[in-house]
């Protein structure tokens, strides 16, 4: 180590950690880029060679930012942090695909009290591995020490990624028509949302993160740690599927504000849905943090996602054909409801949701068994 850098050491920050740092997760980054990245890991600005756009007729670029919330504070209380990476992934990526767009690259930022080299490293390659499965390449990040500002065992993380879709390909509330059937399809647990809340009941109950839970089958951090699903590269094959062309009309990633308000985002003014909750049944682990709190699980709707993390709608004539080209690519899909642009009473519904002038959800009925 140089003078200068032991006295940066000095004040906590340690260069040398963070040296080690990306050489443990070189490989797993290298992995996900492919000829179109250009000057591989530790450079101070990833290139992506965009010459695929050429081939567009007129392509427009998403973008996306988010992070992972309070679901890291679990992380850190057992010490596991292979899966964060992927719940960065999905949270930003797959509201990407919401427009119907590919993902090209991503970039990440993780910010510490000190760098602990492996656990940066199973940090990053959890975001490295979901990029990968989700065809995003990893061009560039940013691990930064805050000495002072947080514990030494403390990080946060957020990302970036952009991606494109040709013009006339995008989904948005336009292509929605009365009849129009929506699609739910499963969440894996509760994501990457509402572990406030989740935090709140636990700590209220005196409930520690390494107790074993019955009701769960295994500790309540393993189970709050469930990775967020990955819908990208599914959701693209189906939307890419010739036989299928134009029957998905959009898409809604239930994440913040919960069932009801992301799904009216993304329908038309004037429209009007009824989500059917007997059309499927919350997962344990709703039901059990549910009990706990002593709330009714329809009162948790506007906090977490109770079992469905994506909508679709699609045209009414092809409804039976996008579910089960979505559930051979591993995405348990059913039925919620239906679209109306009918004239009606909308007290009750969510309506603009997120700042969105867009269309009115409500939820009906009991939840199955």
């Amino acid at each position: 180590m140089s003078e200068n850098a032991s006295i940066y050491a000095q004040s906590g920050v340690d260069t040398a950690a963070g040296d080690l740092a990306v050489e443990l997760m070189k490989s797993a980054v290298s992995r996900t880029h492919g000829p179109e990245v250009l000057g591989g890991v530790g450079g101070f600005a990833g290139m992506f060679d965009a010459s695929a756009l050429l081939g567009y007729r007129k392509p427009l670029l998403a973008s996306s930012t988010d992070g992972v919330g309070t679901k890291v504070a679990i992380a850190q209380a057992i010490d596991k942090h292979d899966t964060i990476g992927q719940d960065l992934v999905a949270m930003v990526v797959d509201d990407i695909v919401v427009v119907g767009a590919k993902p090209l690259f991503m970039t990440d930022y993780i910010a510490c009290g000190k760098i602990v080299p492996q656990r940066i490293a199973d940090i990053v390659r959890g975001i490295a591995e979901a990029c990968e499965a989700t065809g995003t390449a990893l061009v560039g990040g940013e691990t930064a020490e805050h000495p002072g500002l947080l514990g030494v065992d403390d990080y946060d993380v957020a990302g970036a990624a952009t991606g494109v879709v040709e013009a006339d390909k995008m989904l948005q509330p336009a292509r929605v028509q009365d009849g129009d059937v929506v699609l739910a399809m499963a969440a894996s647990g509760l994501h990457s949302n509402g572990f406030s809340l989740v935090r709140h009941i636990l700590a209220e109950k005196g409930i520690g993160y390494s107790e074993h839970s019955a009701e769960l089958g295994t500790s309540y951090g393993e189970a709050l740690l469930t990775p967020t699903a990955l819908y990208t590269a599914p959701l693209l094959r189906v939307l890419e599927d010739s036989t299928l062309d134009g029957a998905i009309h959009v898409l809604s990633h239930v994440t913040g504000g919960g069932i009801a308000a992301n799904l009216a985002r993304v329908l038309p003014q004037g429209s009007w849905v009824e989500v059917d909750r007997a059309s499927w049944s919350p997962l344990p682990v709703f039901r059990h943090l549910a009990d706990l709190g002593g709330h009714s699980l329809e009162s948790l709707e506007g906090a977490w996602n109770l079992g469905v993390g994506m909508f679709a709608v699609v045209s009414a004539a092809q409804a039976p054909q996008v579910a089960a080209a979505l559930t051979a690519e591993g995405l348990h899909t059913w039925v919620a409801g239906t679209v109306s642009l009918s004239t009606r009473d909308l007290t009750g519904f969510e309506q603009g949701a997120k700042g969105v002038d867009g269309g009115a959800v409500r939820l009906t009925g009991t939840y199955a068994a």
